[in-house]
């Protein structure tokens, strides 16, 4: 079982930066992944960006690569998401999860940090 706890939300300005937190107790198998979905309300979840803990290997959705910027450190299994030139379209609930025992399915999640930027 793995638990995760996010911090790190708020509010911000449009062209501002945040930084969110991403506390894993523990890893599934050896390379798995963690990753940052967002759900906006009335949206459906979406992607955002993920990294696998050995290799380093991220992948990001087309909306935020270029500014946002995902990172992990392994002795603290932390996951981080840095995120700069956020805009109004980035306000959502942030939501960290981590992949179980099949590689590309997100099995475990956080409780979700908000994240709303003002225009």
């Amino acid at each position: 079982q793995v638990q995760l706890v996010e911090s790190g939300g708020g509010l911000v300005q449009a062209g501002g930066s945040l930084r969110l937190s991403c506390a894993a107790s523990t890893r599934t198998f050896s390379n798995s992944a963690v990753g940052w979905f967002r759900q906006a309300p009335g949206k459906e979840r979406e992607f955002v960006a993920a990294i696998t803990w050995i290799s380093g290997h991220t992948n990001y959705a087309r909306s935020v690569k270029g500014r946002f910027t995902i990172s992990r450190d392994n002795a603290k299994k932390m996951v981080y998401l840095e995120m700069n030139s956020l805009q109004p379209e980035d306000t959502a609930v942030y939501y960290c999860a981590a992949e179980g025992d099949y590689v590309g399915r997100y099995d475990y999640w956080g409780q979700g940090t908000q994240v709303t930027v003002s225009s």
